[in-house]
């Protein structure tokens, strides 16, 4: 299938919806309460929150379908994020778009299809809510009107969980929906064994510097920190901030070997970095380095390994500073 996107266009679309860092995450009930909606309502049997990035469309929420996502390809959301208007598929035994499509002649036998593009603030359709019919149907006009305001909900959901989620200081996520994505690497450990490392880091002195340069300085320098942290990430790494000066890194599908190597980074941006408006001013973090095991079963367990293992580094540095 062609897509007739113009490439950047495409890229910044991509871009507006890695800004909502929900991808792969877990189930919630603000979306899910959506699709119920839209399947009471609209007496359909299959209905979803579908998010397309650049290979596949992946279901935030969904209601009568067995798997999380499907490859672009094949994704009916796909064509549906190529306009404005509502994409209304009556029969899709009978178009030449849909009728060998494998989600046609095969699960979940889609035959009627009304997607409602996701649009941003800024205007990039990110995905769709649609309804799904197995047998052909028409969808009316108030139907169309329902989907559109509660596609609107959707969005307005996106955007208020991306500020919720979000130190208002920093821009890491904060405790709590940090701890949801850890959440959910120990459960695709448990069931996959996709390896991932937990990272814990404080700033050395910090409450000293604090104290001394005051509390504007202090909030730059953390706001640098943060940058400074997100510049060396991948998009499926995590970054939260857990406490006062203390904040913590997911990294996704790496050992704790392959961390520390990441990690060399990050402290050489710190430490030649220049904070607020003291020129002479340098900060130093330590990191406390996880890796998920098999008795890693619980959120609370892999953050005190990571615990143990600042303490740890923190014990050599005094050590070593004292030596």
């Amino acid at each position: 299938m062609h897509f007739d996107t113009d490439f950047m266009d495409e890229a910044a679309r991509i871009s507006a919806l890695n800004r909502y860092q929900i991808l792969d995450t877990v189930p919630e009930e603000r979306f899910d309460r959506i699709t119920k909606i839209v399947q009471i309502v609209l007496d359909v049997p299959i209905t979803a929150i579908s998010l397309v990035d650049e290979k596949r469309q992946w279901f935030k929420s969904k209601l009568g379908l067995d798997v999380t996502e499907t490859s672009r390809e094949v994704a009916f959301c796909a064509h549906a994020i190529q306009n404005t208007d509502p994409f209304v598929i009556e029969n899709a035994s009978t178009d030449t778009r849909f009728k060998n499509n494998p989600l046609v002649t095969g699960d979940p036998n889609i035959q009627s299809y009304l997607g409602i593009p996701l649009v941003s603030p800024d205007g990039f359709k990110v995905g769709t809510l649609c309804a799904i019919d197995t047998v052909p149907r028409e969808f009316d006009a108030q139907s169309i009107e329902l989907m559109k305001h509660l596609s609107q909900l959707v969005v307005h959901q996106l955007e208020l969980r991306q500020r919720i989620d979000r130190d208002p200081l920093t821009g890491a996520l904060t405790r709590s929906a940090f701890a949801n994505d850890v959440k959910q690497a120990i459960s695709i450990f448990l069931k996959q064994k996709i390896p991932s490392t937990l990272v814990v880091l404080d700033l050395e002195n910090f409450k000293t510097l604090n104290d001394t340069f005051g509390n504007i300085i202090g909030d730059e320098l953390l706001r640098c920190v943060s940058e400074s942290v997100t510049e060396t990430l991948r998009l499926s790494d995590s970054f939260g901030r857990i406490g006062g000066e203390e904040f913590a890194i997911l990294m996704t599908g790496i050992s704790a070997e392959q961390a520390a190597k990441k990690l060399d980074q990050v402290r050489d941006l710190i430490e030649t970095g220049t904070f607020g408006r003291i020129e002479a001013l340098r900060i130093s973090p330590n990191f406390g380095i996880a890796q998920i095991s098999n008795d890693t079963d619980a959120v609370h367990k892999w953050f005190r390994n990571a615990d143990t293992e600042l303490r740890i580094t923190k014990r050599r540095r005094i050590s070593i500073s004292n030596s």
